[in-house]
């Protein structure tokens, strides 16, 4: 069958501009991301079940606990990416991760009491639930040019979608029969199958996406340097600080949200709650994968880099106003879903391209402490401030909506610098990229 014939090329055309070279590496992204948020959107309803049984401030406890693991294992990572051939980084991560879950199963049957254990795994499954997208996406900002991530990325992230649709069905329709410990299973057996997957994909991006030139150090040697140059990295350039500033002012708005249906859901069972997450999982990937597939490319190709970025920001923003005026469940229910099906299809995408202009060392240690480091410490920050409003001051949810809203302008501020700066031409970038990598390599001899 010609490429003209074939319908899958045909409709990866008409979806992302996608030429025929870069089919076989799309279609082993779109599978490696479609396992990899399977695995893990298993894992989530169990998680967020959890936290119901729990008040505002241990959840918030929580969260601080899950801030200082999340900096350790990203510190820990620093020294893999500094001393691991780099062809075996990335598998290694998810191998991890898959014994891991394997042992909660067996702490969990062997346990009578499951309070620290069910803790113990909610903290971990954060920590996961961070860790193993940005792996994968560093993986995907070093295979994939500046060119072609505008085109194709939003496509790989609707796999993250299908994902987000298989994983929940699981335990949405049999979390009652199959029990949860048997789900840590299901997940840990997915995680490995994307190990295959990397292995190709290293292969086609000198084969078929002619990108081998893209960084000096082969993938059969460690990145080397400082193993904690990453931290430096993010406090010292401007633009990785703005991209973690924007990160943080995300968090806000999810932990608002958040809260909020945790306290809404409480008076349910454990089994209910696991149910209604997973469904509400269902619907963002829905809508998710139908953005993600036919107009996030196209946005970013009329409107630019920064409506893009700051799209669902604005969108936030209006909402929260609304949701001060009339605020109910389903609003929140509306919200959320909006929130998170506007991040997966349009603005994480847009915030990996971000990614393409920077060199390997920067995405492998500075992009872990961005995306994990600022994130949980958002979620920290937040979930206290959270707390404050609601317990401390007695706020109800109207007024807090306001609090987001603010938070919500603020953050549309910054996605419009971010996509400024990724416009502007490399010639005009150059002096900027230098500052990134030299600063990479200023750190790797300290």
């Amino acid at each position: 069958m010609t490429a003209s014939n074939n319908p899958i090329i045909n409709f990866l055309k008409t979806a992302s501009n996608i030429e025929e070279r870069e089919v076989k590496a799309v279609l082993s992204s779109f599978l490696f991301v479609v396992v990899l948020m399977s695995a893990y959107y298993i894992l989530r309803p169990v998680r967020d079940a959890m936290a119901s049984d729990w008040t505002d401030a241990e959840v918030s406890w929580l969260w601080t606990l899950n801030f200082f693991i999340s900096t350790a294992v990203v510190a820990v990572y620093g020294i893999a990416v500094s001393r691991f051939r780099f062809r075996l980084l990335v598998p290694a991560m998810y191998g991890i991760f898959a014994a891991s879950f394997v042992i909660f199963y067996v702490l969990g049957s062997a346990s009578t009491d499951r309070t620290l254990i069910d803790k113990a795994f909610y903290v971990w499954v954060s920590v996961f639930s961070l860790f193993h997208i940005s792996v994968f996406w560093s993986f995907m900002s070093d295979l994939f040019n500046k060119e072609q991530a505008g085109r194709l990325f939003s496509i790989i992230a609707a796999g993250a979608s299908v994902g987000g649709l298989i994983g929940p069905s699981i335990p949405s329709f049999f979390s009652a029969s199959l029990g949860t410990d048997n789900l840590m299973l299901i997940a840990s057996v997915m995680l490995l199958i994307p190990i295959p997957i990397i292995f190709y994909l290293q292969s086609l991006k000198s084969t078929d996406l002619h990108n081998a030139d893209l960084e000096l150090t082969p993938p059969s040697e460690p990145i080397g340097g400082n193993p904690f140059a990453g931290f430096k990295m993010f406090f010292s350039n401007p633009y990785l600080l703005a991209i973690g500033l924007f990160i943080f002012l995300y968090t806000g708005i999810s932990s608002f949200v958040y809260f909020e249906l945790k306290n809404l859901l409480s008076e349910l069972s454990r089994a209910e709650r696991t149910a209604v997450w997973a469904q509400m999982d269902l619907v963002v990937n829905i809508l998710s994968i139908a953005t993600g597939l036919f107009a996030t490319s196209r946005i970013v190709g009329r409107f630019g880099m920064p409506v893009t970025i700051a799209l669902v920001p604005v969108m936030i923003c209006i909402g929260l106003l609304i949701l001060a005026v009339s605020p109910f469940l389903g609003a929140v229910v509306a919200l959320q879903v909006i929130r998170r099906a506007g991040n997966y299809a349009v603005t994480r995408p847009a915030r990996e391209m971000l990614f393409t202009r920077v060199d390997r060392e920067t995405r492998f240690k500075a992009k872990p402490v961005i995306d994990i480091v600022a994130y949980r410490g958002g979620d920290m920050l937040m979930a206290w401030l959270f707390t404050g409003l609601t317990q401390g001051l007695g706020l109800g949810l109207a007024a807090v909506a306001v609090v987001g809203a603010g938070i919500a302008a603020l953050w549309s501020l910054v996605g419009i610098y971010l996509g400024r700066w990724f416009e502007r031409d490399d010639t005009e970038n150059q002096d900027a990229a230098k500052t990134t990598v030299s600063m990479g390599h200023k750190n790797s001899t300290v």
